[in-house]
């Protein structure tokens, strides 16, 4: 059959020859041997990260990343560092996004039904100088870390990287805006430079563990998420995500909002720490043998 023969020549090719149906346990893991990292995203203000901090500190559990999806150039200097400092007080890695996409494009295609097939990604090469002087501006002010929703601009990032152009130890992530979920697509997203990937957030187990196998970088996947993008809540299958896809960030609290890329209110932060904790509550439950980066 053509199937069997199209799945040998992937299996040559040293790609999965197809979902991974019986999920074998991933043998990878970070560099400090853990298995997962909690992070919450959508973390746009100042205040919001004070509250989330707050929150995960009284509740007693370990947030390892903050992301910010607002945008870099919608923050004033001021905020920008004063939110890598919160990140550095609480020991967490903290993540900006690239401030102009096609959501804050003049295009009519971005804001169209057909818009969503784009996703966020640059239009015209202006657009990606811009976005490459939005990098700039969050280095300048102590950001290390960057989202990113283009894949040839994560090309340019880490070409720039690679000739010092970049600090080496700058990281690149790439958004499940994106649109990527499969494990040639993120091969090749793994070979421009990114050092963690957001695959889609409704792949089952199986497709997870095809992506494991394909990459070795992290994945960044949603154990939850707003209407806007489904509204589903996988905490139940958090444990077995970690196992078959480690090492994997678990993605946390967005339940909680009503949208992606929204200035979230006081309560909902405390909600979303409150949900990342009850993940932890699985993670402790039914996968004890995982761990989570201190």
């Amino acid at each position: 059959m053509i199937f069997d023969e199209i799945r040998q020549i992937l299996t040559q090719l040293n790609f999965p020859s197809g979902d991974l149906r019986d999920l074998p346990t991933s043998k990878k893991t970070f560099d400090d041997g853990a298995h997962f990292r909690i992070e919450i995203p959508s973390i746009n203000s100042v205040a919001l990260m004070e509250a989330v901090i707050n929150e995960s500190s009284h509740l007693g559990i370990k947030v390892n990343r903050l992301t910010e999806t607002y945008g870099i150039f919608r923050h004033t200097e001021a905020e920008i560092k004063d939110m890598v400092s919160l990140a550095e007080s609480a020991d967490s890695q903290f993540i900006m996004s690239v401030g102009p996409r096609a959501s804050y494009d003049t295009s009519a295609t971005a804001g169209s039904l057909q818009g969503k097939t784009i996703a966020y990604r640059l239009r015209g090469q202006e657009q990606v100088i811009r976005a490459i002087a939005d990098i700039y501006r969050g280095l300048h002010l102590g950001v290390k870390s960057f989202l990113v929703y283009d894949e040839g601009l994560l090309m340019a990032l880490g070409k720039m990287r690679e000739s010092g152009h970049i600090d080496p130890n700058v990281t690149f992530k790439v958004s499940a805006h994106c649109g990527h979920g499969n494990p040639i697509s993120f091969k090749l997203l793994e070979t421009l430079g990114a050092n963690s990937i957001n695959p889609v957030r409704d792949l089952d187990l199986s497709m997870l563990a095809a992506l494991r196998q394909a990459v070795d970088v992290p994945l960044d996947c949603h154990t939850d998420a707003p209407v806007t993008s489904g509204g589903f809540i996988r905490t139940y299958e958090a444990p077995e995500m970690v196992r078959v896809a480690a090492p994997v960030y678990l993605k946390t609290g967005t339940s909680a909002l009503k949208g992606h890329g929204t200035q979230a209110t006081k309560e909902e932060a405390v909600n979303m720490v409150r949900q990342a904790s009850i993940v932890l509550e699985m993670m402790g439950r039914y996968y004890p043998q995982a761990k989570q980066s201190n």
